[in-house]
């Protein structure tokens, strides 16, 4: 299993211009929280004494996995509380990946959030051995293939109807998840992380009340953009609520948001995302 912490571990290569890798998966393209991470990875290097609040992407064309990714940042604003920062990712000459990202000084201010939901811990729900078992026995063969592959994050969902059936469902899923590694102290980095992990259940969610999947290969589906919001310091290597919902599909494009909370119901962060997903006409 490749670390993430080496995933995130950008090479500089000029001022304002740093080379990421991507680990051998298998897949065919590289993963979009992958590519939303090292884009935050490269910005905040570029920043001093501040931490992302939020960041805004659009995908642009799927990242090949067999060859490095280039970021190169552009320092919009360095003003006394907040930075700005501008990120293309590009691969064979072209863009596939833009980002802005705001950062800011710590300071006090209003605090107030939502409730956490009534869920289950994760120690109650199943592990990676009961997950695999489960899958294998009953999911299709392309959520098997996920599954069983070894993977950064541990998921650990509430309800596993969605993965083992077709049955349509209310469009939203709730999964406990942390980083299998343990992390340095730098709030930088578990940003970062938590960037990686925010790409995961968005776009199934969206596609959970019509009984399909993401994996399902007679689905095209395909992130176009990505926002994340930093609310509260948290860890990403401890376990986190993500709690995803899918207002809206419509004109081939689904929507989805999601609230991610930590173990001790503190909201941490919001994400939202709008992707492509449509029947495959082959």
């Amino acid at each position: 299993m490749t670390s993430l912490f080496s995933i995130l571990d950008l090479e500089p290569i000029e001022h304002n211009l740093f080379r990421g890798s991507s680990p051998d998966s298998g897949w065919q393209r590289v993963f979009g929280g992958q590519v939303i991470a090292q884009a935050l990875v490269a910005a905040n290097r570029t920043v001093k004494e501040r931490f992302a609040h939020s960041l805004h992407g659009y995908f642009m064309r799927p990242g090949d996995p067999t060859i490095p990714i280039l970021y190169e940042v552009e320092r919009i604003r360095d003003g006394k509380s907040f930075a700005t920062r501008r990120v293309v990712a590009t691969q064979h000459g072209e863009a596939i990946f833009s980002m802005a990202a705001s950062f800011q000084r710590e300071e006090g201010g209003f605090d107030h959030q939502i409730p956490m939901p009534d869920v289950p811990p994760p120690e109650e729900l199943p592990d990676d051995d009961a997950m695999e078992a489960l899958v294998l026995q009953y999911a299709p063969e392309d959520v098997r293939r996920y599954w069983t592959k070894q993977r950064v994050l541990e998921l650990r969902p509430v309800d596993l109807t969605h993965y083992i059936s077709r049955k349509p469902l209310d469009p939203l899923q709730q999964t406990w998840m942390r980083i299998r590694e343990q992390l340095p102290d730098d709030p930088g980095l578990h940003r970062a992380a938590l960037a990686y992990a925010s790409d995961l259940t968005l776009l199934d969610t969206a596609l959970v009340a019509h009984g399909r999947g993401v994996f399902d290969r007679d689905v095209q589906a395909a992130s176009l953009d990505h926002a994340l919001w930093f609310h509260r310091a948290f860890r990403a290597d401890e376990w986190l609520l993500y709690m995803a919902e899918s207002p809206s599909a419509s004109g081939a494009r689904g929507f989805a948001r999601g609230s991610i909370f930590s173990r001790d119901g503190r909201l941490v962060a919001s994400v939202a995302q709008e992707g492509l997903i449509r029947p495959r006409r082959d």
